[in-house]
């Protein structure tokens, strides 16, 4: 279900997602985790062009409030009984080694 959703999820960012503030170039659906019950999904979204948390927010508040088309969506696309609920996260982990390189480089150097 998970794979699911990130590839579907991915499709509609590409296809139909029509908020400018949210282009299928610079979001990435890098994760999705479904809950055993298949209540939740959390999604994890990287994107390029988020270098601060105040852009990070509006990522998430853009995604959160398309949480309900994509939802329907994706009920549409599959014929299992329930579709989850969509939680979407900021997936910092590429910021992150970025960071850690950066550290390790400084302590490399003589």
């Amino acid at each position: 279900m998970a794979d699911f959703i990130r590839v579907e999820l991915t499709d509609l960012l590409r296809h139909k997602m029509r908020d400018p503030r949210v282009t299928a170039s610079d979001v990435t659906i890098s994760d999705v985790k479904v809950s055993r019950d298949l209540a939740y999904a959390d999604i994890y979204v990287a994107c390029n062009s988020v270098s601060d948390e105040t852009s990070e927010e509006e990522l998430l508040s853009v995604m959160q409030n398309a949480a309900g088309f994509f939802r329907s969506e994706l009920a549409q696309r599959h014929s299992m009984r329930t579709t989850p609920e969509l939680r979407f996260h900021v997936d910092r982990t590429e910021a992150e080694a970025n960071r850690i390189e950066e550290l390790l480089a400084r302590v490399r150097r003589p």
